[in-house]
C-alpha cells in the first residue's frame, strides 16, 4: 500500500449509514495517521452534523433517493442517478482518490459507481441481513463486499459471493469498552437505579414515542426507581414535550426525554433494558454491550429488512420482538415489567446477544482495504 493513502468515505444520510462510516474512518486514522480522508454525501443536515462533529472534511454530490411510491420527484431522482456519477468522476480525479468505501444509502451510489468505472479500488459495506438496493446495483463493480450478517451473501448474485467478507458492523469508539458504572456517573444516574433506554431510530418514530408515553405513564408511578431515557427525534420533539406536560410527566427527574442522543455509547452502557428499532447498527451496539433488548422493527423500510434483522436475534433467544401492528397499550408494558422483575431473564438475553458481537469490525475492514490499495 502506498504511503499517505487518500480515502473517500461515502454514505447515506441516516445515522445507520453515517456512524459505521465514521467508525471506519476512525480506524483508518488510528492505524495510519498520515491517511487523508474525505467524506462525500448528499448535502443533508444529519450527514453534515455528524461528520463535522467527527472532525472530517466534507464534499457534496447532488443525488436524491427514489421514492417507492409513484411521484414526479422520481423523475429528478432518476436523472441525478444517471448524471451524478459524472460529477463524481471529476471529484475522484481532482482529489486523486486511492480507494472509495461506502456504507450504503442512495448517496453513496455516485462515488462508488464512478470509482468502479475509473478502476479505482472500491468496496461497500452492507449492515442488514437483506442487502439494500444500492448494494444490489453496485455489487458487480465492487472489489469487496463487506457484510454484517453471513446470511447476506445468500441474497447476492452467485458470481459476486466470492467478494464477500463477513466483518460485522463497524461501531464508534467505546462500544466494547465503556463501563456501566462510569457511564452512569457521567450521566448523573445512581448505581442502583433501573434504567430503561428507548428510541425510534436516529430520526425518531411517532409510534415508538406513543408507546413509550403510554408505558411511562403506566409504570413510572409503580416503579419510582426507574430512570426513563428516551429520544423522540427532532420532528416529534415539540409535540412529545407538550403531551408529556399534559399527562403530568414533565419536570420529573426520572423522566429524561430529548430530541436526539449524541452520546449513545454512554446511554446504552448505562441501561438495563433498551427498547428500539432494529436497524443493523443498533443491533451491533446492543450486542457489543450485551444488552437486554425489546425490538420494534420499523415497517416503513425497504423489504421490511428491520423485521428480518430482529427475527434473526429473536430466533436465537437474544431479544424480544414486538411488531408495530401487534402492539397495544399493555403489550410493551408487560414485557418491560417481566424484564424489570426477572434478572435471570435479562441475563439470558444478555448472554445470547453477546454471540452476535464483532467489536473490531472497523479494524478488520481497514486491514483488508490495505490489501486492495495498490502501491
Amino acid at each position: 500500500m502506498k504511503k499517505n493513502p487518500r480515502i473517500i468515505v461515502t454514505c447515506g444520510g441516516t445515522a445507520g449509514h453515517i456512524n459505521p462510516a465514521i467508525a471506519i474512518a476512525n480506524a483508518i486514522k488510528r492505524a495510519t495517521p498520515d491517511a487523508e480522508i474525505l467524506f462525500v454525501g448528499a448535502d443533508e443536515e444529519r450527514f453534515n452534523d455528524l461528520v463535522q462533529k467527527a472532525g472530517y472534511p466534507i464534499g457534496h454530490i447532488e443525488v436524491e433517493g427514489i421514492s417507492r411510491s409513484l411521484s414526479l420527484a422520481n423523475v429528478r431522482a432518476l436523472y441525478l442517478a444517471i448524471s451524478s456519477p459524472t460529477a463524481a468522476k471529476k471529484m475522484l480525479r481532482d482529489w486523486h482518490a486511492d480507494f472509495v468505501i461506502g456504507t450504503g444509502g442512495y448517496a453513496c451510489w455516485p462515488m462508488l459507481k464512478a470509482a468502479s468505472k475509473l478502476g479505482i479500488p472500491c468496496a461497500v459495506h452492507e449492515s442488514n441481513v437483506l442487502p439494500g438496493m444500492t448494494v444490489n446495483l453496485l455489487q458487480s463493480g465492487m472489489n469487496r463486499i463487506y457484510v454484517n450478517f453471513a446470511e447476506s451473501a445468500d441474497y447476492l448474485e452467485a458470481k459476486n459471493r466470492k467478494k464477500v467478507l463477513r466483518v460485522g458492523n463497524p461501531l464508534l469508539d467505546g462500544f466494547s469498552t465503556t463501563d456501566r458504572n462510569e457511564a452512569r456517573r457521567m450521566l448523573d444516574i445512581a448505581p442502583d437505579a433501573f434504567v430503561v433506554l428507548s428510541f425510534g431510530g436516529s430520526l425518531g418514530s411517532a409510534t415508538v414515542n406513543r408507546e413509550m408515553m403510554d408505558t411511562t405513564e403506566k409504570l413510572a408511578p409503580l416503579y419510582p426507581n426507574v430512570i426513563w431515557l428516551h429520544a423522540t427525534g427532532n420532528k416529534y420533539y415539540e409535540a412529545a414535550m407538550t403531551e408529556l406536560e399534559e399527562r403530568g410527566l414533565s419536570g420529573k427527574s426520572t423522566i429524561r426525554w430529548s430530541k436526539y442522543i449524541y452520546q449513545m455509547v454512554l446511554h446504552m452502557a448505562a441501561a438495563d433494558v433498551v427498547i428500539s428499532r432494529s436497524g443493523a447498527v443498533t443491533l451491533a451496539e446492543l450486542a457489543c454491550l450485551h444488552k437486554a433488548a425489546v425490538l420494534i422493527p420499523s415497517p416503513n423500510v425497504v423489504k421490511n429488512h428491520q423485521y428480518k434483522n430482529a427475527k434473526t436475534l429473536a430466533d436465537a433467544g437474544a431479544a424480544y420482538l414486538l411488531e408495530e401492528q401487534t402492539l397495544n397499550e399493555n403489550k410493551l408494558a408487560s414485557v418491560l415489567v417481566k424484564l424489570m422483575n426477572e434478572p435471570e431473564t435479562r441475563e439470558k438475553l444478555e448472554q445470547a446477544i453477546a454471540a452476535f458481537a464483532v467489536p473490531n469490525a472497523a479494524d478488520v475492514i481497514w486491514a483488508d482495504m490495505q490489501t486492495l490499495i495498490p502501491d
